[in-house]
């Protein structure tokens, strides 16, 4: 089972977060999902160490594309982070016309036989 970091942009996308956490539930799923997503209102500097700790305890660092993912900072710093660690991103999304984010790898369409595969 991988152990699977969620980068999304929590100001817009928090539903797909939770959607993605049912999925990580369902009997076949080759990923466990922990919601490490940071909640309370800190310093840049402490929640970036935090955040990089999280991204390093993981195996895979999937990003959930939404409309305006592809400028959300935080999940820039995240995609830095996983990068400089050299943690797997992978980036999905369910919209037609999404943009990707920026050194995040290629975008896969968001279906269950996808993640199946890419986490595997």
């Amino acid at each position: 089972m991988k152990k699977v970091f969620v980068s999304f942009d929590f100001d817009n996308d928090k539903r797909l977060k939770d959607f993605l956490a049912g999925q990580a539930k369902l009997p076949d799923s080759p990923f466990t999902m922990i919601d490490w997503s940071l909640r309370e209102a800190a310093p840049e500097l402490s929640w970036e160490q935090k955040a990089e700790k999280r991204i390093i305890a993981s195996d895979v660092v999937i990003v959930l594309v939404g409309h305006n993912t592809w400028r959300a900072r935080g999940v820039l710093k995240e995609v830095a982070m996983a990068r400089r660690n050299g943690i797997k991103i992978v980036q999905v999304t369910s919209l037609e016309n999404a943009k990707r984010v920026e050194n995040a790898g290629t975008l896969y369409r968001w279906n269950w036989d996808n993640l199946k595969k890419l986490l595997a």
